[in-house]
C-alpha cells in the first residue's frame, strides 16, 4: 500500500515537530526546492537537501533552539500539492513571536521536492530573524 501525500505531509510535520533528521532526510527530495519568505536573513530560494538542512540548523541556532511548529491545524491535498495551516513561533533574546502561517509541499513520488511557506505577519516574522 502507498502512503498518500497527506500521510507524508503529516510524517514531515512529525519529524520536524520531534527533530527527527533522519526521517526529514527521508521524506525531502535530495533535490528539493524550498522557497521561504520575507526579506530576512532566511529568505529567499534554497535549493537542495544540504541547503535546506543547512538553513533549518540555523534558524534553530539563531532562536537559541526554540523556532517549533506547534499546531498542525489542517492538512488539504490536491493532486500532488499538500497545503498545511500551522501555528509556529520562536524566542530569541528578548524578542518572541507567535503567528500562523500556511506551508504548501509539492509531493512527488513519495518525497517532498518542493516547498513554500507562508506568514501571517511577514513584517514581525522578518524583524524577528533581523
Amino acid at each position: 500500500m502507498t502512503s498518500t501525500n497527506i500521510d507524508i505531509a503529516r510524517r514531515y510535520f512529525q519529524a520536524v515537530q520531534t527533530a527527527d533528521m533522519a526521517a526529514l532526510g527521508e521524506l525531502l527530495d535530495e533535490a528539493i526546492v524550498w522557497h521561504q519568505p520575507g526579506t530576512n536573513q532566511f529568505s529567499g530560494e534554497h535549493k537542495g537537501q544540504g541547503a535546506v538542512f543547512q538553513m533549518l540548523g540555523r534558524m534553530m541556532e539563531a532562536s537559541q533552539g526554540t523556532f517549533a511548529i506547534d499546531e498542525i491545524r489542517t492538512l488539504m491535498a490536491n493532486g500532488d500539492l499538500v497545503a498545511a495551516t500551522i501555528r509556529f513561533s520562536g524566542r530569541r533574546d528578548n524578542t518572541s513571536m507567535s503567528m500562523d502561517g500556511v506551508d504548501l509541499l509539492r509531493i512527488t513520488g513519495g518525497r517532498i521536492t518542493e516547498m513554500w511557506l507562508f506568514s501571517e505577519d511577514p513584517a514581525t516574522e522578518d524583524a524577528f530573524w533581523g
